[in-house]
């Protein structure tokens, strides 16, 4: 899952609203948001680099670690220092300089941006670009009158679904956004014989398994290749396939399972509310009885996003070694090679001309791009203050000493296994960071180099990486797209994980394995 913040639910879209709940007596743990698991994270790190020796590799050319090369150096910071590292985290972890002739970070420094800047900005951009999309109505719209006209289909309709969630999530994290459409899906399941887990996984597993397997993702693939220090298209083929291959089964999956409820509902594995096989008797349709209707701004506004995506993509596809094979090979005199800095400025631009095209008016074209990227604020800040933590690891000059420690326990392995225990390693780690974006941003730095030293290419630990944190995102409790989904839909969070843990098995199996076809190509 991806952690871009949901937009204003559509007014057209009937919702399923919950009872609030009753306040428990006494107190009652509930897990920290991502952004105090950030904060207690870089204290730590702060505490630990007193106990961590510091060390560092020799560098190549590219500026890459030379394996074997690891070496101890002699700390040069002061209490003062390290105390004025942890309290600009913050600001060297969006802005922050890199001395060249130190390596040291810092805000005054002059030299090469080490900060997220750049993709603390992108993300804001996509934001006002997605919710000026999103207040047209198009989007929404458009996916309800794909259920409407496919509702006698139950297969298509679940397939069709599925595929337009996955499609959405594997090039714009598409995940929280689905809440929207419980109030639309549920009814028009149980409509059609099947349960209210049918509507659950058309949800979450369409758009889980897309951003599992993102593409162009900008909060998943995006901040983990800006942190790696590659383009957004390295590796495009291998998630591509992946992609494929992942959605195909997850829809058949779902599939399966809601043709057995049809056939026998005695099989279904959350059973029936009084009144849902009421709904089927009586063949009720999408709830407001007629088909939404696409108007020409509509129908203008879904062209126009397509376009936007398909220009992204080709912006950040290196093409001359996607299409010669070649990892060196000279780049095309077409080619854009586009950095987070353009596809800010693109996003910008476009929810600008989305909102000319739809007539919004400057007073409400300025606000809802600043709603925009005011509810995106948040993965925003969690790439600032993750960067933060890589920052006084940095200038402590323990990341080489933690890097050669892992070296020591992946050394000697296959390129493939190498792969599968990184994706293993990562398991955890997105459970504790369930934001993708902070994951990323912390672990990256790491994992890039060791890839170097274990001949495998950083887009393949992009892939690792990413294809860890989109698993776990598939069932863990605390993603509010896996909680707010089973509560929307009123089936039990035990109920959906004896549904979902199968197909884990089927895509960990497969995840494994393609991780290991990318070490081998």
């Amino acid at each position: 899952m991806t952690t871009t913040p949901p937009p204003p639910a559509p007014p057209q879209i009937p919702t399923v609203q919950t009872p609030p709940e009753e306040p428990a007596p006494g107190r009652k743990f509930s897990f920290p948001s991502a952004l105090t698991i950030l904060a207690i994270v870089t204290v730590a790190i702060w505490l630990l680099a007193f106990l961590v020796p510091a060390g560092q590799y020799d560098r190549n050319d590219s500026g890459a670690p030379v394996s074997g090369t690891y070496h101890r150096v002699d700390g040069t910071q002061s209490f003062t220092d390290r105390l004025n590292d942890l309290f600009l985290s913050p600001v060297n972890g969006l802005y922050g300089l890199q001395d060249p002739k130190t390596g040291e970070v810092g805000p005054t420094f002059s030299g090469d941006l080490y900060g997220s800047a750049g993709v603390f900005l992108f993300v804001l951009a996509i934001g006002a670009f997605i919710t000026v999309v999103f207040a047209t109505g198009a989007l929404d719209r458009g996916i309800a009158r794909l259920a409407h006209r496919l509702r006698d289909r139950g297969a298509l309709l679940i397939a069709a679904v599925m595929v337009v969630f996955s499609i959405l999530g594997t090039v714009e994290g598409f995940a929280e956004e689905t809440l929207g459409f419980y109030g639309l899906l549920v009814p028009m399941m149980l409509a059609l014989g099947y349960d209210r887990l049918v509507a659950v996984g058309a949800s979450i597993l369409g758009a889980g398994v897309g951003v599992l397997c993102s593409t162009v993702n900008p909060f998943a693939t995006g901040v983990a290749s800006s942190a790696a220090d590659i383009s957004l298209g390295d590796g495009i083929g291998l998630r591509f396939l992946m992609w494929i291959v992942l959605t195909t089964v997850t829809v058949l999956y779902v599939i399966r399972y809601a043709r057995r409820v049809q056939k026998d509902p005695s099989k279904s594995i959350c059973g029936f509310l009084p009144g849902d096989r009421e709904q089927k008797a009586t063949g009720a349709e999408y709830p407001e009885g007629a088909e939404p209707e696409l108007t020409r701004l509509h129908k203008t506004v879904l062209v126009l996003l397509v376009l936007v995506f398909a220009f992204m993509i080709f912006s950040v596809v290196p093409w001359s070694s996607a299409l010669t094979g070649k990892a060196d090979a000279a780049p095309y005199a077409w080619e854009l090679d586009w950095s987070f800095a353009q596809l800010a400025a693109l996003f910008i631009c476009a929810a600008v001309l989305i909102g000319l095209v739809a007539r919004m008016g400057e007073a409400k074209l300025s606000s809802t791009i600043i709603q925009g990227a005011a509810d995106f604020i948040s993965p925003a800040l969690v790439i600032m203050l993750a960067r933060g933590v890589t920052v006084i690891m940095n200038n402590s000059q323990i990341t080489d000493t933690v890097l050669h420690s892992i070296e020591g326990v992946v050394k000697g392995t296959s390129s493939g296994i190498f792969a599968i225990i990184v994706f293993l390693v990562n398991l955890p780690l997105a459970f504790l960071i369930p934001s993708t974006s902070g994951h990323a941003t912390l672990t990256m730095p790491i994992l890039a180099p060791l890839a170097d030293f274990a001949g495998v290419s950083r887009a393949l630990m992009v892939t690792a990486w990413q294809s860890a944190s989109g698993w776990m995102n598939l069932w863990v409790p605390t993603t509010a797209v896996t909680i707010g989904g089973v509560a929307l839909a009123k089936v039990g969070y035990d109920k959906y994980l004896r549904f979902v843990w199968p197909l884990l098995g089927i895509l960990f199996v497969l995840i494994c394995g393609f991780l290991a076809l990318g070490a081998a190509m």
